[in-house]
């Protein structure tokens, strides 16, 4: 959810940001690894005992942190998206641009096939109201549009880890979810998403709040700390006044990313926000993403740090020099500057913004392109094909440039 923009002249006298960030079509578009694929077939083989999904999204990358593969394998299961890190998109005073969007993404997912939303109580207008799994005046709602099929069993819910409310009001529609199941071993539901997306987290935070448990699944800044499905966690207890039979279960999984990503600004996104390994794209290259994102918005982020700038070596140099990390002779370190400074965007220190142009207009779009099948989902033998026809374009090309030399 891209925050609300403001003029970077006026924010930092006569400096002109870039319009336009110049992304080399040569950068790494796969971390498609060995053990997605696993995590993928060992989903299917146990998707007879599940009865609901909770596929993770970065509420920072919405629509890009979207997997059309999670999609296709876990299809006919109920299905509740979670956007996670809601709390770093935009700083709590903007709680009216962020419901917006919100709402937003919530039409967008009723658009694509019928989604139905839940909301318990109508007129509710305090802060924290914004976490229900929909907002309005009308009350309890349903939006149920297009063919019926399993996004017809798709809820949305928005949460913050750290923000108990908005794990409670997931529990109650995993509850509804639970009632309704009949079983006799309790819910089980698989927690699925791209890698670093929050999915460990989410789980800790279920257990946390519905059971008052410490964490059961390892959490890190990196992907990849899963690395296969996990046991079955209770997060809900049982209560079978409720008609919820031995509790809920969840099962952890290990992140799967996409084969490949046709554009390549979606790779830059993937790489700020953690969704892929540090370094696949070099740093210095996420942190030239960063600063141009930054300065659209307000250089007087960094002011503590540097100058307004354009130009990322100075940026990082200014960085280098400000945070102690040089080398001997006080040559700054920038591949150490440009991880510390990154790190500080992921923590929410470096401003608070999304990245996805979370609009009306663009939402319709994606949505008519989906519909129409325009949308282009690349499979592994085709991700390999082009990164080989790539590879060898840029060999041919510095052949040419020497042979011109």
């Amino acid at each position: 959810m891209a925050a609300p923009l403001k003029t970077a002249a006026a924010s930092a006298g006569s400096f002109i940001p870039r319009a336009v960030f110049e992304v080399s079509p040569s950068i790494t578009r796969s971390y498609f690894l060995g053990h997605h694929v696993g995590a993928l077939t060992s989903m299917r083989k146990i998707l007879s005992n599940i009865g609901l999904v909770l596929e993770c999204r970065d509420s920072r990358v919405p629509v890009t942190s979207t997997n059309p593969l999670l999609e296709t394998a876990l299809a006919g299961r109920d299905r509740i998206i979670v956007y996670t890190k809601s709390d770093l998109c935009a700083p709590a005073s903007a709680n009216r641009w962020m419901e917006k969007q919100r709402q937003l993404l919530i039409d967008y997912h009723a658009t694509r096939s019928g989604i139905t939303f839940e909301k318990e109580n109508g007129n509710n207008t305090d802060q924290d109201s914004s976490w229900n799994p929909i907002n309005s005046d009308s009350g309890r709602r349903r939006a149920r549009k297009g063919k019926k099929g399993a996004d017809d069993k798709t809820q949305v819910v928005f949460t913050d880890e750290r923000n108990p409310r908005s794990i409670q009001h997931l529990i109650d529609a995993i509850k509804t979810r639970a009632i309704a199941t009949d079983t006799l071993t309790g819910l089980r539901a698989l927690v699925v998403g791209m890698p670093n997306a929050g999915k460990s987290t989410l789980l800790n935070a279920l257990r946390r709040v519905g059971l008052s448990l410490p964490k059961a699944a390892r959490t890190g800044s990196q992907p990849g700390i899963t690395r296969k499905l996990g046991t079955p966690v209770r997060v809900i207890a049982e209560d079978s006044a409720s008609g919820i039979e031995q509790g809920v279960f969840v099962v952890d999984t290990p992140g799967v990313f996409v084969p490949y990503v046709g554009d390549a600004a979606a790779m830059l996104k993937l790489s700020l926000v953690g969704c892929v390994k540090d370094g696949l794209v070099p740093l210095e290259v996420v942190a030239d993403y960063l600063l141009f994102n930054l300065n659209l918005r307000d250089p007087g982020i960094y002011a503590e740090l540097s100058p307004p700038t354009n130009d990322v070596l100075e940026f990082l140099d200014a960085v280098a020099v400000r945070t102690g990390k040089l080398q001997k002779g006080g040559v700054p370190r920038r591949e150490q500057a440009a991880d510390w400074i990154v790190q500080q965007w992921r923590k929410g220190n470096l401003g608070l913004f999304g990245l996805d142009d979370i609009s009306e207009e663009n939402l319709k779009e994606k949505a008519r392109r989906e519909r129409l099948g325009e949308e282009e989902h690349v499979s592994m033998n085709q991700a390999k094909k082009r990164e080989k026809e790539a590879r060898k374009a840029r060999h041919s090309a510095k052949r040419q440039a020497t042979e011109g030399a």
